[in-house]
């Protein structure tokens, strides 16, 4: 019987496809817009894979059942990676087509004699076999098209921003303190900052999402210095809120421009979510083997479900959905003190408002 289905199979794979067709276009939607669903498609192969899975004239030794398993898998693949690169489609639509395919085979197989149990199991075990393989690609590409999208943009906005930057540098310069066109120039440059850190934060992200490291160059960095160098760019654009806490001669080793975004990024967290008007405290502490860097702000907690996703990108708690950004802030700042071998970790309380605390390795002398 199951050299028969074989047979039958092999005999009928040009009818199958044509009434899988038929059938795609009048049931899936994104198929209508499709000139030719066969021509480029991998649905052909993977019948032909079938056959051979249903053939008893096939010796079934350990090795070809792996190496059966390896065609199938990637002719799933296949599929998937072509269907992605339509817009149209969807993973339902995409699971939907083999659904439909299943249907046709064992319509068309069974118009002869019904199928043994081992050929319906074999036909069904491949079928599931294959929407997995070509689901799980098609969620792969579909991340890769994003991602390259995501990169093609964030590369390309970097051009025009610079020159907006460069020229609003420029005007400032020329201002004379007192015109009262000074701060809306300063202003000016604070946005034009924050949009060029939101797509610096958008490349980097996709480089951690591709499994490519942030490109950080170490040296000996006085972690005192550097934080009194962001607040007092952070004093001119936000005003006098910050306060710094600190033993002299802190020292790390070091990425300064990261570290730098770690401290930026956090400080600036800590305007926008904490209490208005109130101090928020930069607190450097040395102990025997590392360097901790707490940054406080008053007001309301952060809620203990939502601290477990702060560190994770694309995600917002709550309080955060009504601010500018792409959710990336913290997930970097995590990413970034990872890579110099620290931690950083939010303690958060009613009436005890908000700390990050970042510790990193100290440096030896």
């Amino acid at each position: 019987m199951s050299r028969l289905a074989s047979d039958r199979l092999r005999q009928n794979a040009e009818i199958i496809m044509q009434m899988w067709e038929k059938r795609a276009r009048d049931e899936v939607y994104a198929s209508m817009h499709q000139n030719s669903l066969v021509l480029q498609d991998s649905l052909p192969k993977y019948l032909k894979q079938l056959v051979n899975e249903l053939s008893t004239s096939i010796e079934r030794t350990p090795a070809r059942i792996a190496s059966d398993e390896i065609e199938s898998t990637r002719i799933g693949k296949l599929h998937g990676h072509e269907r992605a690169g339509y817009a149209d489609y969807s993973m339902s639509q995409l699971i939907f087509e083999y659904h439909i395919l299943r249907q046709v085979i064992f319509q068309v197989l069974e118009e002869e004699a019904p199928l043994g149990v081992r050929e319906r199991d074999i036909i069904i075990g491949s079928i599931e076999q294959a929407v997995n393989d070509a689901a799980t690609q098609f969620s792969q590409t579909l991340q890769d098209i994003q991602e390259l999208f995501m990169v093609t943009l964030t590369h390309d906005l970097r051009g025009p921003i610079n020159v907006v930057k460069m020229g609003t540098q420029l005007t400032l310069r020329r201002l004379e303190r007192g015109d009262t066109h000074v701060d809306v120039a300063a202003r000016m440059l604070g946005a034009i900052n924050r949009l060029d850190s939101m797509i610096q934060n958008l490349l980097d992200a996709s480089r951690l999402r591709a499994g490519q490291s942030l490109k950080l160059e170490f040296e000996e960095c006085d972690l005192e210095k550097l934080v009194f160098e962001v607040v007092e760019d952070l004093n001119f654009a936000y005003g006098e809120r910050f306060v710094v806490v600190s033993d002299s001669d802190i020292k790390t080793y070091c990425s300064r421009k990261e570290i730098r975004r770690v401290i930026e990024n956090l400080a600036i967290n800590a305007v926008k979510y904490g209490e208005p008007n109130t101090p928020i405290t930069l607190t450097l502490q040395p102990t025997e083997t590392q360097v901790s860097l707490t940054i406080h702000n008053e007001g309301n907690p952060i809620a203990i479900d939502a601290q477990s996703i702060l560190f994770q990108q694309f995600r917002r708690t709550t309080s955060a959905e009504d601010q500018t950004g792409w959710g990336l802030g913290l997930f970097l700042v995590k990413s970034i003190t990872e890579a110099h071998q620290g931690t950083i970790e939010v303690e958060s309380a009613e009436g005890k408002g908000t700390s990050f605390i970042v510790k990193l390795p100290k440096l030896s002398l």
